[in-house]
Order: C-alpha cells, then structure tokens, then sequence
C-alpha cells in the first residue's frame, strides 16, 4: 500500500535550499540562490530550472547531468571548472540558446550581453530592463515579448517578428533595425536613438503601421510619428 502523502513535510521545489537536496530526489526548481556559496555540494542530475544563480558560488560543486534550463546566471557566478554554462539552456551572458523555445519566459533585468538569440523563440517573454546589447537576434520570435527599458544598443533584429512587442522606453541606438519581417502592432512609444531610424519602420506596410496593440492602447503608426 503506498503512504499517503504528509503535506506538512512538503516543501515546494521553489523554497529548497541546497541543503534539502538530499539523496535522489534532488528539484529546486524555480528557488531563489542568489549569492549562495555551496561548499562541495552534489547537485548531479538534479532539477534546477529557473533556479537564480546571479552570485552563486558553485565552483566546488558537482553538477553533471544537471538540468539548468532558464536557471539565471551572470558574470559573478561562479561554475565548476570545465563546466560549460552557456551551453547548459541557462540564462546569462554569452548564454547559447539559438533556437531555444524561452515563450513566456520571466528574464526581467537579465544581462544577456553576448548571448546568441538567433531564431530564438521569445514570443510573449518580459524582456523588460534587459541588457541585450550587441545581441543577435536575427530570426528571432519576438511576437508580444515585453521589452520595456531594455537597452538594445547595436542589437540586430533581422527577420524577427515583432508582431504586438512593446519597445516603449527601449534604448535602440545603433540597432539594426532593416529586414523585419513585421511590426503589425509594435509600441515605440518613447524609445531612445530611435531618430534616424524611424524612416525604416515607417517604410512597413500600412496593415502593419495601423494596427491597434490592444495592451498599450497605441498603434504602430502612432508610436513612430511621435518619435519625429
């Protein structure tokens, strides 16, 4: 007969610490570890996804087979020596994650410098206050994700769909802005280093530059002209 489950000893995945990650049911996902140090803790195939590493010291640990997909990471993280994090499906600076399915992904203030995005799927994430300069995202499925704030200086945006994106205070200087494939419903409401640029966009079909975003109760055509 099996137990019945005792819910008073439950903890949520979300609220493990490491030390609760014992013997072979090892799933932190979704916790909160920022600026931990773990000292030689073994983290071998355990789920960590979603898990925030921003400051965390895992120099010591032992993380093979771990599953790190959409765990946050930034540049005072610290791995074991040979692991490749940027290959892992985690989110960071110069984070690979080409063709990476990130929907609805939360990456609000995320420093993505140096992380290849291209034809990445990004419909409806928050990039809001993300760092996303020089990125390439060529290709990338940018329908209804959230960019408010970010700073996108020099990003390449090239056959991206930004179907209904929300850019509004977005920094986009030096963005590579020709070959979109569409802007249908986009919001560049008061966006920076836009100037010289709006000639680009506004060149989209007028299907595109009239349609009405629902969200920012702005159309595209709008946002555009006041930018002028």
């Amino acid at each position: 007969m099996t137990a019945s489950l005792q819910l008073t000893d439950w903890t949520p995945s979300e609220l493990k610490r490491p030390e609760d990650l014992q013997g072979a049911s090892k799933d932190a996902r979704g916790a909160d570890w920022r600026g931990l140090r773990l000292d030689n803790q073994d983290l071998r195939d355990a789920l960590l996804c979603r898990v925030d590493l921003r400051g965390t010291d895992l120099s010591s640990c032992r993380l093979d087979g771990a599953d790190l997909r959409l765990a946050r990471y930034d540049d005072s993280t610290k791995f074991p020596e040979g692991f490749d994090a940027r290959s892992s499906g985690a989110v960071g600076p110069g984070a690979r994650l080409n063709g990476a399915f990130l929907n609805g992904a939360d990456l609000r203030g995320m420093d993505l410098r140096g992380a290849n995005l291209m034809g990445t799927y990004l419909s409806g994430a928050d990039l809001s206050g993300c760092l996303l300069d020089e990125v390439r995202l060529v290709g990338a499925d940018l329908r209804h994700a959230v960019l408010q704030g970010a700073r996108c200086r020099g990003a390449r945006f090239s056959g991206c769909q930004l179907d209904f994106a929300d850019f509004r205070g977005a920094d986009l200087t030096e963005a590579g802005l020709e070959g979109i494939e569409s802007i249908a419903g986009a919001d560049f409401s008061l966006t920076t280093g836009l100037k010289d640029q709006v000639g680009v966009l506004q060149s989209h079909p007028y299907t595109e530059l009239d349609c009405w975003n629902p969200m920012t109760r702005q159309n595209t055509r709008a946002s555009l002209e006041d930018l002028r």
